[in-house]
């Protein structure tokens, strides 16, 4: 047989798949083909839009299901054995998964990101590719996942049997807060831009940690008393009996997973300040919804809940961090464990673009001069001039 004759697809099936089958790998389970994981930037052109290319990659490779930790590029023969690196490197980056590959049949280069394969590329053979339980230890090894907390990270996502699993973008930020928690870490930060399912995001974290026995007791803190309730009736459903929702201003300790109003609570009295029923202990996790809006801040209502519950592990969602003099997200929870921002979001097509559309009243462009005569609400004549924006709210209140 000619090999460069043959197609990328016949390359995937006659030489790569093979060698992954002799590896070890499930083909069910652990590889993945011609995975598409964006959804194509929106392109306005008038009133019409169409979507552009997704991004997709030839294989990902997942020790567990939405853990991916190897990618592998594939070309036709005629290429060299590693034409498909850069590309693969570039879904590397977006998926989080450190182990990378290119292959035209003839072997593997494997590009190491972790460092700790030996040398950062090597070529292999085709009966040479690294088992799943191979990349599996140096992948905890460079994330600094001992022993004990594997249990945590391999704790698998909820799933409903209706096929829906994760954004790529999602499964990064669920897996990479879950493995921050197994080593111990107790203030967290993730950022993902708005409309990019944080809710959803937060129920897989409570989930797994939940499940795995990491976390046996959870609150979930949120401003806004709609958020709460579309949280306890969409993804949050799964949890059951499990949960219950603060109302009424009791409390009830028999259950696991707490969903809460900031202001059910908390009060301006010492007594409306009812989380203090519970002991301080009490939570394992205290996962905080839009934490940009009070619990930044030194002095608010809100961080008096965090610091009565410090010894619990504490997980910040926003959009939009805050970073002012006064108020600090990541004086608080440190650097976000992931990013998902506005213009990732609208690349990937998973947030439609925009076009911002400036209005000006009439009075901020031409000024306002009052009428001969004209005196204010006191009955005081006023100046005769023209009054611009710098006397608007200030000398002046149209």
């Amino acid at each position: 047989m000619d090999k460069k004759q043959l197609t990328e697809r016949d390359i995937c099936t006659k030489y790569i798949n093979p060698a992954l089958q002799n590896a070890g790998w499930d083909m069910h389970s652990q590889v993945r083909e011609e995975v598409s994981f964006t959804a194509g930037r929106i392109i306005v052109r008038g009133r019409l839009h169409t979507r552009g290319k997704r991004r997709r990659a030839d294989y990902v490779l997942s020790f567990k299901k939405n853990m991916p930790i190897a990618i592998i590029e594939a070309k036709d023969n005629n290429h060299s054995l590693g034409d498909g690196m850069q590309q693969a490197l570039a879904y590397s980056d977006a998926l989080d998964a450190p182990f990378v590959f290119s292959s035209n049949g003839d072997g593997f280069l494997f590009h190491d990101r972790t460092g700790l394969f030996g040398q950062t590329e090597t070529t292999l053979g085709l009966d040479e590719f690294p088992s799943p339980e191979t990349l599996w230890e140096l992948y905890c090894q460079h994330k600094g996942i001992n022993q004990a907390a594997r249990q945590t990270v391999e704790q698998p996502y909820y799933d409903d049997g209706s096929g829906r699993t994760p954004r790529y973008y999602q499964a990064v930020a669920i897996n990479r807060t879950v493995e921050a928690v197994a080593r111990g870490q107790n203030r967290i930060l993730l950022v993902m831009a708005t409309g990019t399912g944080k809710t959803f995001t937060a129920f897989q974290i409570i989930w797994r940690l939940w499940k795995s026995r990491q976390k046996k007791r959870i609150l979930f803190l949120a401003d806004r008393n709609i958020l709460v309730d579309q949280t306890k009736n969409n993804d949050f459903k799964p949890f059951g009996q499990a949960m219950t929702k603060v109302t009424n201003r009791t409390v009830d300790p028999s259950y696991e997973i707490y969903l809460s109003l900031y202001q059910a609570v908390t009060g301006s009295e010492e007594e409306q300040n009812i989380y203090k029923q519970f002991s301080p202990d009490f939570f394992d996790l205290v996962v905080i919804d839009e934490c940009h809006r009070g619990s930044a801040s030194v002095d608010s209502a809100w961080r008096q809940i965090l610091e009565y519950f410090s010894a619990a592990t504490h997980i910040g969602l926003t959009a939009t961090p805050k970073e002012t003099r006064e108020v600090s997200n990541i004086d608080y929870f440190g650097e976000p464990v992931y990013t998902y921002s506005l213009k990732q979001g609208i690349e990937d097509g998973f947030l439609a673009p925009y076009k911002v559309v400036r209005i000006d009243l009439d009075r901020d462009l031409q000024g306002w001069r009052p009428s001969k005569g004209q005196t204010d609400k006191h009955g005081e004549l006023i100046d005769d001039r023209i009054y611009n924006q710098k006397d608007f709210d200030r000398t002046l209140v149209l």
